[in-house]
């Protein structure tokens, strides 16, 4: 394994397709929201502490696997913390109420979160600065092939037989990927070659280090919000504007189809004319159309999936040159553990938000949500906080910086 090697596209396909079988996990229980609400006889407060749970773990397992990550080969580690993930993932789709359900989105959770700072790492550490941003619009494909595809088809799964079927058909989705990385995925270790005390020292460092400091603030800032809004958007589309329940899938396949084009779009914008340039014009946009979404009542099914189509297209692109911007904010040595410390940044905005959108929305007697516009000028707030912070990020990786082989 340690001779193999592997050209830049078809690696970055490679860690695309790992990272669908994560993404798609990630998404596939908040579209099933009014199902899970129904048949578990639970709460949009349950519901979403469901959700925060998957984001709170990922954050805690990051936070304590952060000192250790850059210790060990990139293929190693993926490989392990994958395993992890696909036995979560199975979990799930033998859980039998709320509680088993929420221990199973722990565990693909904790594992899922750490294998997502590996892929973002093995870019950091195989693609150039100049061609960083492309790069993550294509890992972002994978949010885009997972909502056109794996969404729809999951809710498809669920409406036909019951919730955990779209589990099930991930956990053998996923044995499958982790089957192709073994045999496919090369040895990444150039960052191994710095003397093990160096590398102890390079974590503490890195926790002194004020940029990298900021760019978890930006991170954390740009993540709650995005996702403040996420975890009830289905719901509410159903309850509140009037889209059917069986159409929901719609919005996840036109969302996705067109994202496939526009992120890597969006990533030669943002290497061409400047990433935070691009996070400008893109934050304002999906705040106007986060706006409109949260404030929006009744409305034809048509005009539903366009403001939806909008939010994909430009709030999911925020991520693009934000990735971008993160993985050029420490050197090469501490990326992974900068990468971990991200996704712990991630997942604990990414939980609060869900604790914040539970506590603030209730349902009413019809089954209506109560106080979902709040969430709106929140995300909206907090999002031009980010706009701020990403400003202050001091890019401090220019070239190549570790070994395929």
């Amino acid at each position: 394994m340690r001779n193999r090697t592997l050209s830049e596209k078809p690696l970055l396909l490679l860690l695309a397709a790992v990272q669908f079988t994560h993404i798609m996990d990630f998404m596939i229980l908040m579209p099933l929201g009014p199902q899970l609400v129904r048949d578990l006889g639970i709460g949009p407060g349950r519901f979403s502490a469901i959700v925060a749970a998957y984001a709170v773990s990922s954050g805690v397992v990051g936070l304590l696997t952060a000192p250790f990550i850059d210790r060990f080969d990139r293929r190693t580690a993926l490989l392990v913390v994958y395993a992890g993930f696909t036995f979560g993932t199975l979990a799930c789709g033998l859980a039998q109420d709320a509680n088993t359900l929420m221990m199973g989105r722990m565990i693909s959770g904790g594992f899922g979160g750490v294998a997502t700072a590996l892929v973002l790492s093995i870019v950091g550490d195989v693609v150039p600065a100049q061609r960083r941003a492309s790069a993550m619009g294509i890992i972002m494909t994978a949010f885009s092939v997972a909502s056109a595809l794996g969404v729809p088809t999951g809710l498809y799964l669920a409406y036909t037989f019951e919730w955990e079927a779209p589990f099930l058909m991930l956990a053998g989705l996923a044995t499958v990927m982790w089957l192709v990385a073994f045999l496919g995925l090369p040895s990444i270790g150039g960052h191994l070659e710095a003397d093990p005390k160096k590398r102890a020292a390079s974590f503490v460092a890195l926790l002194k280090d004020a940029n990298a400091g900021k760019a978890l603030l930006f991170y954390a800032a740009l993540v709650f919000g995005h996702f403040i809004i996420i975890p009830l958007m289905a719901q509410y589309f159903v309850s509140n504007m009037g889209l059917p329940e069986d159409r929901v899938f719609l919005v996840y396949l036109i969302g996705g189809v067109l994202t496939v084009f526009t992120a890597p779009r969006i990533g030669r914008l943002a290497d061409r004319f400047g990433r935070v340039r691009v996070l400008t014009v893109l934050v304002a946009v999906a705040s106007t159309v986060t706006l409109a979404i949260s404030n929006g009542g009744p409305m034809p099914m048509w005009l539903i999936l366009l403001i939806a189509a909008f939010f994909f297209v430009f709030a999911s692109g925020r991520f693009v040159p934000g990735q971008a911007i993160m993985t050029l904010a420490v050197p090469p040595a501490r990326r992974g553990a900068f990468m971990s410390l991200s996704g712990c940044a991630r997942d604990v905005a990414s939980g609060a938000s869900s604790t914040v959108g539970g506590l603030i929305v209730t349902a009413d007697a019809s089954g209506r949500l109560v106080g979902y516009h709040w969430l709106g000028w929140l995300a909206v707030g907090v999002s031009l906080v980010a706009l701020t912070l990403s400003r202050l990020v001091r890019e401090t990786d220019q070239g190549i910086s570790s070994k395929v082989g």
